[in-house]
């Protein structure tokens, strides 16, 4: 077995020292899933003994060491105590008497909490089988609560593990919802933010990562101009759904049907921030929705680094979307301001990023999620027409310096707008 050779090349470690697969893998073994990566506790050993041994220390915060042979990480049993606040609060002790079930203890949920040993025996202290079983996210222990991080965890293994039926206890989101409530999230950076997020929205269900964070509080504090869509209504002519942060999340869910692009995922999130600042009495509508929500966008991006070709693309997308949308309605003009306005003669790819955010919208709405969205193409083919005419064909005319932009722009609208005008009526 794995555990039986891992031990085998440990060279000449002393008997009293004990070596047990921990942790997720542990997990989808039992699960009948594939092992992404394999994480090793090692108890009644020392630093100087494994480094002794040819192994590579890494990390400032707690001994972890990489394996001579397989790099695999090998972490020595430690305990944990509350010193601060934060995630990274914490005093970490560790010496050859702490026990494998002292480790296992301050972990997070109890199906992340069970050990393998050399003869594949499962050591499972705190009923994470049980909680396998029975499809559950559940806390090991009181300790949960010292790290504001787990909070999105939860709602990131929530994403993950949903297509097998998982949901969060109700125990431990009754805790997570204490420490939201004790401003504990208040204090993670932005940085592990957006990790977490950005893991979750790779996710199959990615939509679950807010939903989970939504029920216990914890999108106000990260992402309140996503959580303030909930509750605001959209004209159910267009809209069966209405809830504006029920379409948000329907849209995410569609991106992922059709991409795997973190930023593709991101922008159809949150493309429609702008109806977050609707005022009341002009709901259900939501006229100029577009250009209001650069400004809610820029907000989120900055607040939780998002990166620049996610920040960008969710910017594009609120301020142009609604153009493909009445695609068979715009004038070559218009469609060629639509093609300036994202750069789409520099970023082909990213244009075509767009129109996947645009056919994630479209189809986010209950009832048409797999609707035909021939807007999409239609772009496509008048982009292609738009670039059948180049500079080229301006010097040709005799055209010079700025003259070339200025009669380029005018031949493309002029030919998209022919292009148009030929078309088959839709």
């Amino acid at each position: 077995m794995a555990v039986a050779l891992a031990t085998a090349i440990f060279f000449e470690l002393e008997n009293l020292m004990q070596i047990y697969l921990v942790g997720g893998a542990v997990r989808d073994r039992l699960l009948n899933i594939p092992i992404k990566d394999r994480d090793w506790m090692v108890v009644g050993a020392t630093p100087d003994e494994l480094i002794s041994q040819g192994f590579e220390q890494v990390g400032a915060d707690f001994p972890v060491f990489l394996h001579p042979q397989t790099h695999e990480e090998y972490a020595l049993a430690r305990t944990e105590r509350k010193s601060g606040k934060g995630y990274q609060g914490f005093d970490c002790r560790f010496s050859p008497d702490v026990t494998l079930e002292d480790d296992l203890q301050r972990r997070d949920l109890t199906i992340n909490a069970m050990a393998q040993d050399d003869d594949g025996t499962i050591i499972d202290p705190y009923g994470g089988q049980q909680d396998l079983t029975q499809r559950l996210l559940r806390h090991v222990s009181p300790a949960f609560s010292e790290d504001p991080l787990r909070v999105l965890r939860v709602a990131r293994f929530a994403a993950r593990f949903a297509p097998l039926g998982f949901t969060v206890a109700e125990d431990t989101m009754r805790l997570m919802q204490r420490m939201v409530s004790d401003g504990e999230l208040d204090h993670l950076v932005a940085e592990r933010v957006w990790q977490e997020t950005q893991r979750a929205i790779s996710e199959a269900q990615p939509e679950v990562y807010f939903e989970v964070l939504r029920t216990c509080g914890a999108l106000k504090v990260w992402f309140p101009e996503l959580d303030v869509l909930f509750g605001v209504p959209q004209p159910e002519a267009h809209h069966p759904e209405i809830d504006t942060g029920v379409h948000a999340l329907m849209s995410l869910t569609a991106a992922s049907k059709m991409s795997t692009d973190i930023a593709v995922r991101w922008a159809a999130l949150i493309h429609d921030l702008g109806k977050g600042l609707t005022p009341p009495e002009e709901w259900p509508r939501h006229i100029a929705h577009e250009r209001r929500g650069i400004k809610p966008i820029k907000a989120l991006n900055k607040r939780v680094k998002a990166p620049n070709d996610a920040s960008t693309l969710a910017l594009l997308s609120s301020e142009w979307h609604t153009h493909v949308h009445r695609a068979f309605e715009l004038r070559g003009e218009t469609l060629l301001k639509l093609f300036d306005g994202l750069d789409a003669w520099r970023k082909p790819e990213r244009f075509e990023q767009f129109l996947i955010v645009c056919s994630a919208d479209a189809r986010g709405r209950t009832g048409l999620e797999d609707t035909s969205y021939p807007q999409a193409e239609y772009c496509r083919e008048a982009f292609k027409e738009a670039l059948s005419i180049n500079a080229q064909d301006m010097i040709k005319q005799g055209l010079q310096g700025a003259e070339i932009r200025a009669g380029l722009t005018k031949a493309r609208g002029q030919h998209l707008q022919q292009w148009k005008e030929n078309q088959l009526p839709r």
